[in-house]
């Protein structure tokens, strides 16, 4: 007769039935004859020589099995209280106290008390390391678990030993050491679906999307039916900016199983993105169907809403985030942070529906401490604040406008700006193509060109209220109108019309290009360029600073061909040991030989793996009104060469007026005076000033260019515009552009902005498009 049996039969009184009926129910006979079976082939760990205490070992293992953890945790103390170096016992404790659950810490903590013992008697177990590591990982105890994987890898390797602990790594965001682990896991065993798609992982957190691709459709072939392979295969080519591939694997997933909720977020959010937002809109309703208090699918359902005008169930969609306030120490959502902004903006756009654009401006309007708030993506704790007005009942949301109800010319128009609008997206791993940034920038270009023409031939425009004649930034704000609407998740402000107190601190536009290990795809075409920027800025250091030294620093800096070739090079000043700066400088076209402040790279870090490169815009009052001073006197030329050009025909001022068009925008481009948005919004001007020139582009981006970067990197304005024309393209314009309707007669009003981006144009592929 088993001592268990005893043990349980005077428990049951004291402890009322609940304790008692788990155990009776489970057939008695039924364990016994288990642990017989167990304990006669030692399938349990740290087995004896015994064969009475083998069978009581069983037992308890048995018990274990069976999820009645109290009862074996009992039973192995009873065994211990006899013999109490019982090493099977003391394990099987241990285990027992883990899997009771390690939300309560007494739990953890005696399972861990156990298993220590265990290591203490036994040192040479690998699979007690692993045990202790798995109780060690859940309390973020990340390097003690490291640590005991490692050990019991050198104890005995194996494909789950190296799969588990390169799951640590990964999770620690150490993903070079996670992939050699879960390469190693797979050479030892190579069906493993589980293990290759954490490889691909690895490559996907490091911006090596085309390696994470491979990987991802090798755990496919090894497991067809793999759901989490097909997200993160969508994943990976949305990434990629691979719209059609990454439809297809979010599909894949989604007829395995349609109810994958991270799947419908990820899906939604890239239809958001590309500027289907109705398709958008039905994958975040079924993802809250499921899961009603996912907040990115309530936020982005808000969103969409919105977008198209619907805001009575946008603004109800976002309250329903407001409400979700963060636990006392819980860091709040992204969603959560930017949600009051969103909601704020709608009804400010609510309100101004069927207001004509030309009365009023965002940028004045608005508050100056929630504008720079929203900008730099801060809390919402604005002093005084005075909330905008609620949804007005007379203000109608907006009504889905049918392509075919538009007159044939507005028609027209549409399709010339969808081909426009085609004509800026970048063909760079990282740039999702958005049909509707595309129309809006599309009819951007063609209301600049209009405006420029008018200006040209000496007539005023109407802004904010005013007529008077077009200055520079008139003509930028037509754009940034169109760019603003496209998309209301994004701030597209002007940083000088800021509250004096936070220009004063200047703005920071910074972009990560490395960050520990992972590598920023957008950029991966100008690190080469950015690096010989900083070998000739190291030289003419050290040439001022050290020039005993600048022959061992030639020498060294031939050696480098890549960001963390540098590191050595920083040890050899105290200054720089730490990290450097470098400013790159702007040569001005007015004050010939004075430079103005460019960007800064920054590089800093100790070892591979641990860099931060990066480089950032910092928009200070002082270096605003320089390049303002820069971009008011190419303005005044372009504007008179421009109304020479309007009377007469000569190719030698359409090319001085191209010139001029670059240079200004040049300028634009590396003051970056916007919150958001300034590349495209930079490159419609461009494709407007110069329809009106008389000139149109005809060539696409060059794989790989980005437009911005182009100007930021090149050495001068003239530099700037040699490389750009010479994709560009340039050839005269189609005369059926002078008989396309007025954009800003077509679309006076918010409401009519709206309308003409909702509507469906793939009607244009069928009539002729008038530019092609």
């Amino acid at each position: 007769d088993s001592s268990f049996l005893h043990f349980h039969e005077s428990d049951c009184d004291t402890r009322g039935s609940s304790s008692c009926e788990s155990v009776i129910s489970l057939n008695t006979e039924k364990i016994l004859s288990q642990a017989k079976s167990l304990a006669e082939q030692k399938r349990f760990p740290f087995a004896t020589d015994n064969d009475n205490t083998n069978e009581e070992l069983a037992i308890a293992y048995v018990l274990i099995g069976n999820g009645l953890y109290d009862e074996a945790i009992r039973h192995f103390s009873t065994m211990l209280q006899e013999e109490p170096e019982l090493v099977s016992a003391i394990y099987g404790r241990g285990i027992a106290y883990g899997k009771k659950g390690l939300h309560d810490m007494k739990n953890a903590e005696l399972a861990l008390f156990e298993l220590s013992r265990v290591i203490s008697l036994e040192p040479d177990h690998p699979e007690v390391f692993e045990q202790r590591a798995e109780i060690l990982s859940p309390l973020g105890r990340i390097s003690e678990a490291l640590s005991d994987l490692t050990r019991a890898i050198q104890l005995q390797p194996s494909a789950r030993l190296y799969r588990h602990r390169g799951t640590l790594y990964f999770i620690s965001e150490d993903y070079a050491t996670a992939h050699e682990d879960f390469q190693h896991s797979l050479e030892l065993n190579k069906n493993q679906p589980i293990a290759m798609l954490y490889k691909g992982l690895t490559f996907f957190h490091r911006g090596l999307l085309k390696e994470a691709i491979e990987s991802f459709k090798e755990a496919l072939k090894q497991k067809a039916d793999f759901v989490d392979a097909y997200k993160s295969l969508g994943q990976a080519y949305r990434e990629l900016g691979n719209f059609d591939a990454a439809a297809e694997s979010f599909q894949k997933a989604l007829l395995l199983n349609q109810n994958h909720v991270q799947t419908l977020q990820l899906k939604g959010m890239m239809l958001y993105h590309h500027g289907s937002l109705d398709e958008a809109l039905k994958s975040f309703k079924r993802c809250l169907q499921l899961e009603p208090y996912n907040e990115v699918c309530q936020y982005m359902k808000g969103l969409s809403h919105v977008a198209m005008g619907q805001f009575y169930e946008g603004i109800k969609a976002q309250t329903k985030v407001m409400l979700n306030d963060p636990l006392p120490g819980q860091k709040a959502s992204p969603e959560y942070l930017k949600v009051k902004y969103l909601r704020e903006y709608s009804r400010y756009l609510h309100a101004h529906l069927d207001t004509p654009l030309t009365e009023y401006s965002i940028d004045t309007d608005l508050p100056g401490n929630f504008k720079d708030h929203w900008a730099k993506n801060l809390p919402f704790l604005i002093e005084n604040y005075e909330e905008q007005p609620g949804l007005q009942p007379h203000i109608k949301d907006v009504l889905f406008q049918n392509f075919e109800s538009y007159k044939p010319d507005v028609q027209d128009l549409i399709c010339v700006a969808d081909h426009l609008g085609s004509m800026m997206q970048y063909e760079t791993p990282g740039f999702l193509p958005n049909k509707r940034i595309h129309r809006a920038m599309g009819l951007a270009t063609l209301e600049v060109m209009q405006a420029v023409q008018r200006t040209w031939a000496n007539s005023k425009i109407r802004m904010n209220g005013k007529s008077r004649l077009m200055q520079w930034r008139d003509m930028f704000d037509i754009a940034v109108k169109w760019r603003r609407i496209a998309d209301p998740d994004q701030p597209v402000l002007w940083l000088d019309q800021m509250p004096a107190r936070s220009l004063s601190r200047g703005f920071n536009n910074h972009i990560n290009l490395i960050r520990g290990q992972v590598i920023n795809m957008r950029y991966m075409e100008y690190f080469e360029k950015i690096l010989h920027f900083i070998k000739d800025r190291i030289l003419v250091y050290h040439g001022a600073n050290n020039p005993k030294g600048l022959l061992e620093v030639r020498e060294a800096l031939e050696k480098v061909h890549k960001v963390e070739d540098l590191l050595p090079i920083m040890k050899f000043n105290s200054k720089t040991r730490d990290g450097f700066t470098v400013n790159t400088k702007v040569p001005s076209l007015k004050d010939q030989g004075k430079e103005y402040d460019g960007f800064t790279i920054t590089i800093t870090g100790d070892k591979v793996g641990n860099i931060l490169f990066s480089v950032e815009t910092q928009t200070t009052e002082e270096r605003t009104q320089l390049y303002h001073a820069e971009i008011d006197a190419l303005y005044k030329d372009l504007t008179a060469k421009g109304k020479v050009l309007a009377l007469s025909a000569e190719l030698g001022e359409a090319d001085a007026v191209c010139n001029l068009i670059l240079s200004l925008v040049y300028y634009f481009y590396n003051l970056m005076p916007l919150s958001r948005g300034s590349s495209v919004i930079a490159y419609s001007v461009i494709m407007g000033a110069l329809m009106a020139s008389g000139k149109e582009i005809s060539g696409k981006i060059p794989k790989g260019k980005l437009v911005d970067f182009e100007a930021m990197t090149a050495p001068g304005s003239e530099a700037f515009s040699k490389i750009a024309r010479s994709w560009m393209n340039l050839k005269s314009i189609s005369p059926s552009y002078k008989t396309l309707p007025l954009i800003s007669e077509t679309f006076p009003t918010l409401r009519t902005m709206i309308e003409v981006l909702n509507t469906d144009s793939s009607h244009c592929f069928k009539k002729t498009i008038i530019v092609v």
